[in-house]
C-alpha cells in the first residue's frame, strides 16, 4: 500500500542520509536511485574553479565504534544481512565489512520507503560489486533481483598488469511482484541500417520482409493474392490493407513481400550491456566538476524504464544532483540527500541552465532538519507506555539488561527525537538512570557500544 508522502517536491536535504531517511513515511518513493561511495580508498575533491569546487568525500571506510554497534543491532534483526556482512569481514577485511555495514541500515531503510510497485538501482564497480549484490538479495529477497546492468563508460582504458576497468555497475531489484517497467530501446547500430537500402520516391529507407506462413507455427492462411497462391500470414482483408497503404513490394520473381520502413522501429531493446552512453568529458557542457558526476542520459534511461511522469525519485546520495535534475525534465517528483550543501547549490545551479529564465530558486525546498513521519497513528504521551514496556522487558534494563524495580526505570526513545524518532511504542524502550546518562540524546547503538567498552575495561557500574 502507498502512502502519502511527509515531504514537498523538489526537496534536497543536506545531512546523514541515515537519519533523514528513517524520517520519510513508509511506501511512498518509486524509484530510488544510489550512486554511493565505492569503498576504493581514495579521498575525492572537485577542481578549483569547477561548479561543484568546494565538494569533496574520502572514501575509506573503518571500522568505527559506530559500526560495531550497527553490528550488534543487525545481527538481532537481520540475521541474512549479518552474514553477509560477517563473511566479507573474513575474506575481504575490517574495511569491507565497516563498508557493508554503513551500507546495510540505509539500505534497510531505502526499503521501509520504496513502494511495493517501486524500483532500486544501485550504482557501484568492481570493488564491492559482488558483497553488494549478496547484501541486496539479504535486504530485498534474491526473488526481486532483476538484472546486473554493465555500463561501459569509456571504450578504452589502458593499464598495464590487468585488464582494463572500463565499466561500472548498477544492480536493479524491484520491491514486489508487480512493479512499474517501460521497455527502452537506442538506435540500430550501422551494419544493421545497411540492410535498409531501398528508398521510396519520397525518400524513406525500407527493407523486405517474409509474409508467407513457411515454417510458421499453427499454419496460415492460405488464398490467392493477385495471382500469387500462397499459405500467408496475414487473413485476406489484412493484405488487402497493406496493399492500399503501398506496404507490399511484388517481386521480379513474381513474389510478395512485406515493406518495413526503418523510421517506424523503434530501435534495438536496451539489453543488460549499456554501451552507448559516454562517460562526461572534459569538454560536456554538463560537467560540474564534481569528482563522480555521471551522465545526465544515464539517469534518464533509468528513471524512463522504470517510473511514469508524476512518480516520486529518490537519490539519497545526491552528489552533484544528476538524478534530480533527469527526473525534473522528465516531469517526474524528486528528492535527494547529501552530507554536502555543495549539491543544493549545484541542483539550482543545474535546473536554471536547463529550465532557462522559467526557472526561479525558490523551486528547490532546502532542508536540514530531520522530517516527521505522519504514517502511523498519532500515540498517547509516551510516558504512558511504562507498564506495557516493564511487562515486555519483564523488569530489566533494555540497555544493561539487569533487572530493577518499575518506580527505578525511565522511559527512552530508542532512536531520540532529535534524530525523527516518534513516541509510538515500538520506538520506546525502559533503561535504568545509569544507561539513560550514558546514552543521552543519540540512537540506541551508540549506548550499546559504550556499554561494550566499559564491560572491556572493567569499569561498568551497575545502579543500586
Amino acid at each position: 500500500m502507498s502512502l502519502d508522502p511527509n515531504f514537498a517536491n523538489r526537496t534536497i536535504w543536506t545531512g546523514d542520509n541515515l537519519d533523514i531517511l528513517r524520517g520519510l513515511n513508509s511506501n511512498c518513493v518509486d524509484l530510488i536511485y544510489l550512486d554511493p561511495p565505492f569503498n576504493s580508498n581514495r579521498n575525492y575533491a572537485a577542481p578549483v574553479g569547477s561548479k561543484a569546487a568546494g565538494a569533496a568525500f574520502k572514501d575509506t571506510w573503518t571500522l568505527s565504534d559506530l559500526d560495531v554497534a550497527w553490528m550488534g543491532l543487525i545481527a538481532d534483526e537481520q540475521p541474512a544481512v549479518y552474514r553477509v556482512i560477517e563473511t566479507a569481514g573474513l575474506t575481504h577485511g575490517k574495511g569491507m565489512q565497516s563498508y557493508l555495514c554503513m551500507m546495510a541500515v540505509r539500505l534497510l531503510e531505502m526499503k521501509r520507503v520504496l513502494k511495493e510497485s517501486g524500483s532500486v538501482y544501485l550504482h557501484c564497480d568492481s570493488t564491492a560489486s559482488h558483497y553488494l549484490k549478496l547484501l541486496m538479495d539479504a535486504v530485498f529477497g534474491s526473488g526481486q533481483f532483476q538484472n546486473h546492468v554493465t555500463w561501459r563508460r569509456t571504450t578504452a582504458h589502458s593499464d598495464s598488469v590487468r585488464y582494463g576497468s572500463n565499466a561500472d555497475h548498477l544492480l536493479y531489484y524491484t520491491n514486489g511482484e508487480q512493479w512499474t517497467w517501460n521497455p527502452q530501446y537506442q538506435d540500430y547500430d550501422e551494419k544493421y541500417k545497411a540492410r535498409f537500402r531501398r528508398k521510396d520516391p519520397d525518400g524513406r529507407l525500407w527493407s523486405d520482409d517474409n509474409i508467407t506462413a513457411k515454417g510458421l507455427s499453427g499454419g496460415g492462411y492460405e488464398y490467392e493474392y493477385k495471382g500469387v497462391s500462397s499459405l500467408w500470414r496475414v487473413p485476406l482483408k489484412t493484405m488487402e490493407r497493406l496493399d492500399a497503404e503501398g506496404r507490399l513490394h511484388f517481386t521480379s520473381k513474381g513474389g510478395i513481400r512485406l515493406k518495413r520502413y526503418l523510421d517506424e522501429m523503434q530501435g534495438r531493446a536496451v539489453q543488460a550491456l549499456w554501451d552507448d552512453i559516454d562517460a562526461i568529458n572534459s569538454q560536456a557542457r554538463e560537467r560540474t566538476g564534481y569528482p563522480t558526476q555521471k551522465p545526465i542520459a544515464l539517469l534518464e534511461r533509468i528513471i524512463k524504464a522504470s517510473s511514469n511522469e508524476g512518480d516520486v525519485v529518490l537519490d539519497p546520495f545526491a552528489g552533484c544532483a544528476t538524478a534530480c535534475v533527469a527526473a525534473e525534465s522528465l516531469g517526474r517528483k524528486w528528492i535527494g540527500i547529501d552530507l554536502s550543501p555543495k549539491a543544493v547549490e549545484l541542483v539550482r545551479l543545474r535546473l536554471a541552465e536547463s529550465m532557462g529564465g522559467l526557472f526561479h530558486d525558490r523551486l528547490v525546498t532546502s532542508r536540514s532538519d530531520i522530517p516527521k513521519r505522519t504514517d502511523i497513528d498519532a500515540p498517547i504521551h509516551y510516558r504512558q507506555n511504562k507498564h506495557v514496556l516493564f511487562g515486555q522487558q519483564e523488569g530489566q534494563c533494555n540497555g544493561c539488561k539487569m533487572e530493577f524495580p518499575f518506580k527505578v526505570l525511565e522511559v527512552d526513545h530508542v532512536l531520540p527525537r532529535s534524530r525523527g524518532g516518534t513516541d509510538h511504542l515500538d520506538n520506546l524502550q525502559l533503561l535504568c538512570s545509569h544507561c539513560n546518562r550514558t546514552k543521552g540524546d543519540r540512537p540506541q547503538e551508540y549506548l550499546i557500544n559504550e556499554l561494550s567498552k566499559m564491560r572491556s575495561a572493567g569499569r561498568f557500574v551497575q545502579n543500586e
